[in-house]
């Protein structure tokens, strides 16, 4: 599409500066293989008019002129020049007819130049639009084996329901509830994961994770939102070196050496406590394709987990930590979240994991 276009507007443009006349002192191109148009000063000049008749009476110095500041090109006055005498009347239709023809010349010039413009700018737009979408960025690095193995992206998302029972003041909803709810943050996280894939040309499929069965799974790239309320996130990370620990202490937990571990700080009423995520993408063997976890021990960090995974910023700063690219390999990183009333505030690197 991108290509098509851009010949087209090549054609129009060279069609308007076939055509024009005089040249234009500033020219726009577009180079073969490229999207970017250039503007360039044309160093053709006109060509000094001689010949002139010297008994026309013309109010100024050029001969080309004629009253009224109408400009007759060469070929124009060596046609006046053959016509028999005769009254002025007629020499005035003769010019007037001129006229008529040359401006209708010039719009029909100055509609092939707008036009060429017009495509200029699409193709320009659409050229940058093109090479951001598929820049080697740390954003699409992460993306990337995601997004190439299949058009069609699972986002499986865990569900809740409020409990007076548990710290957090919500409970994991299971298959019996018919209308589990996702926070405002987790919604527009799915709507970030969404033109992300379909960016690259593919579509989503949102599902909750209670009600989806294994087979639904297979052979396609799936996106799991959400820790302790997702049973698919709790199982698939389960052989990995970071993994969420046993629901009775709801922590992150190291299954080798180190043995390091990251959970709420539990004296702390739960709108104040940090909270920490885990970002996981991974080819996962039960399922047979590319995983990807947001998930946090509570829900503070599963938004924080989704934000940081859909931003720009926040991949530049694992490609810095991890000093290489992220693309092909599987990797895991721990994030510790500020939270202040309640609110999810910025995340930071605690660790990092590539295999």
């Amino acid at each position: 599409m991108v290509r098509y276009t851009a010949g087209e507007v090549r054609k129009r443009l060279s069609l308007y500066y076939h055509e024009v006349e005089p040249k234009r002192a500033i020219q726009i191109s577009l180079p073969p293989g490229s999207y970017i148009p250039e503007f360039l000063h044309s160093q053709v000049e006109l060509k000094a008019t001689s010949g002139a008749n010297q008994s026309t009476s013309a109010s100024v110095s050029d001969p080309r002129w004629m009253g009224g500041g109408t400009l007759l090109t060469q070929e124009s006055t060596a046609a006046l020049e053959l016509e028999p005498s005769g009254s002025s009347d007629t020499l005035a239709a003769q010019v007037s007819s001129w006229g008529n023809r040359r401006d209708t010349a010039a719009k029909h010039r100055w509609r092939i130049g707008i036009s060429a413009f017009l495509a200029v700018v699409v193709i320009t737009g659409i050229g940058w639009k093109y090479i951001a979408a598929h820049s080697n960025t740390p954003l699409n690095d992460f993306w990337a084996p995601v997004l190439r193995s299949q058009s069609d992206v699972m986002v499986c998302t865990g569900g809740s329901i409020f409990s007076q029972d548990h710290l957090s003041g919500v409970a994991t909803a299971g298959k019996d509830v018919e209308y589990p709810f996702v926070s405002i943050q987790m919604a527009s996280a799915i709507a970030r994961l969404s033109s992300i894939v379909e960016r690259n040309g593919g579509v989503t499929q949102l599902q909750a994770a209670a009600s989806t069965p294994l087979t639904e799974l297979r052979d396609r790239p799936i996106i799991l939102l959400g820790g302790y309320n997702n049973q698919w996130t709790m199982r698939l990370l389960e052989p990995l070196p970071l993994r969420f620990a046993k629901e009775d202490k709801p922590s992150i937990v190291e299954s080798a050496p180190p043995y390091a571990s990251w959970a709420r700080d539990a004296s702390l009423p739960y709108p104040s406590a940090d909270d920490y995520a885990l970002i996981a993408r991974f080819r996962d063997t039960t399922t047979g394709s590319w995983v990807v976890v947001l998930a946090g021990v509570g829900r503070n960090g599963s938004e924080a987990a989704a934000q940081f995974a859909t931003s720009p910023h926040y991949m530049q700063m694992l490609r810095d930590r991890v000093g290489k690219d992220l693309s092909g390999r599987n990797v895991e990183v721990v994030l510790k979240v500020k939270v202040v009333d309640g609110k999810t505030g910025a995340p930071s690197i605690e660790a990092v994991r590539l295999w």
